[in-house]
């Protein structure tokens, strides 16, 4: 389990199926075996040095997320799985991306802000509501807009700085995970419990 609250941003260094992604921070206690978020993606550390740590991605991981688009210099999110008695800082995040939404816009606000805009899949638009939680690409965010799926959300300036929203271009795919409690309630309520 994850909260979206991003613990630093990472470096591509190898890609493709067997992943190489040089990061200081999420390293201090993790080992073979870790779970670390990659742009919300929750993979395993199948080795950790000094300067980073390798991960494998099955096919499904690479067609369902924007992990296989990323290149050699690439900055991703990256958080570690929460331990017990942590504080949940931002929401309920898996790390079991859902699809991927297409980035449309991100303008600057008159206070240093940001808003954000992200087309989101049509069969994903039903487990958002305003102000739910959203995962993208590992970052919690509220949801302050959504018409016709198109999705706003208010970036402020600590989570512009210090992720990857600030890097992306228009049309990027972007991971996105949805919130885990609309999912269940919509099985409740399709299968008759």
């Amino acid at each position: 389990m994850f909260t979206g609250i991003v613990e630093e941003l990472g470096t591509i260094a190898v890609s493709g199926a067997r992943m190489n992604i040089r990061c200081n921070r999420v390293l201090d206690d993790s080992r073979e075996g870790s779970s670390i978020a990659v742009n919300g993606v929750c993979l395993t550390a199948t080795n950790v040095d000094p300067t980073g740590f390798w991960c494998d991605l099955s096919p499904e991981t690479m067609s369902r997320t924007n992990l296989g688009d990323l290149r050699e210099g690439s900055r991703v999110n990256l958080e570690r799985a929460a331990a017990l008695g942590d504080r949940i800082s931002g929401h309920i995040v898996q790390g079991h991306v859902d699809g991927t939404a297409e980035f449309l816009a991100l303008d600057a606000l008159p206070d240093g802000s940001w808003w954000l805009k992200v087309r989101v899949p049509a069969d994903l638009d039903r487990y958002m509501i305003h102000k739910g939680s959203i995962t993208l690409d590992g970052v919690s965010l509220t949801i302050a807009a959504l018409e016709n799926n198109v999705v706003g959300v208010a970036v402020i300036p600590f989570t512009y700085e210090n992720t990857a929203i600030s890097r992306y271009v228009h049309g990027s795919r972007i991971n996105l995970e949805v919130d885990l409690i609309g999912k269940y309630v919509e099985k409740f309520l399709v299968s008759g419990f």
